[in-house]
């Protein structure tokens, strides 16, 4: 799914989203009804590293074909807390020494450092030099402190969708979403709206100082192999006037 600064008219990357093809019903399973049964287990770990590979893979290609894009993927908490994560990370971004430094984001929960912060603030900034980036995936979901949060290395907060969709009749939906983008002003991060699903969505954001933004009324997620026909097709975030 791509991910655009509204207000530069731009795609700044895209988030690597798994479906599971069920050839059988001949349908395309969401996460949330396959994810729960690798949860807990090693596959969990095995999953992950295998959605690891095939964006590392893709990012090669679309820079390939000149396309300087970023890919972001997300990263369960047990497998970022397991101890091999880091040599993973540093083998994986081996194979691909072409990609430009940040080309690869890794996106965590914001809980998924509690309990063990400082190894896993050790551990990102070992991913990050080796040219990855983090960013905190729901933010304002999970529970973490302040302090927590503002020792986190991630570069964006990514704000939940929960809120950004109810934000323009919900009062405290939006009190939310403004403290969020203040938050990361202050931590100095960039924020990036989540569940952008109307021109409305988008303009309320721009007006608030958040122009980074995904969701459906920007473009629904697609195969990897439409994405280069999708860029070329924008033409930036519309003007109020052009909703249909």
């Amino acid at each position: 799914q791509p991910k655009v600064d509204m207000l530069q008219g731009r795609v700044i990357g895209l988030e690597a989203l798994i479906r599971w093809h069920d050839s059988m019903q001949g349908r395309l399973v969401l996460p949330g009804e396959f994810i729960p049964l690798v949860e807990g287990s090693h596959f969990e770990i095995v999953l992950s590293e295998w959605v690891v590979r095939q964006a590392l893979c893709q990012l090669s290609e679309w820079h390939r074909m000149g396309l300087d894009l970023s890919l972001s993927v997300n990263i369960p908490a047990p497998h970022l807390r397991s101890p091999g994560f880091v040599d993973f990370i540093r083998l994986e971004m081996a194979v691909y020494p072409q990609l430009p430094p940040r080309a690869l984001e890794l996106e965590i929960l914001e809980t998924a450092a509690l309990g063990d912060l400082d190894a896993v603030i050790q551990k990102m900034m070992h991913c990050m030099d080796f040219g990855v980036s983090f960013s905190i995936d729901d933010f304002g979901t999970g529970y973490a402190s302040l302090s927590y949060l503002r020792r986190l290395p991630a570069s964006i907060i990514k704000i939940d969708q929960v809120f950004i969709r109810d934000m323009l009749h919900d009062p405290e939906d939006l009190s939310i979403v403004q403290g969020v983008i203040g938050l990361a002003l202050a931590f100095h991060k960039a924020v990036l709206a989540e569940g952008v699903e109307t021109i409305a969505h988008g303009r309320k954001l721009l007006d608030m100082g958040c122009s980074l933004a995904q969701g459906f009324g920007i473009a629904r997620p697609m195969p990897a192999a439409e994405v280069p026909v999708w860029i070329r097709n924008f033409k930036g975030f519309p003007e109020e006037s052009s909703q249909q």
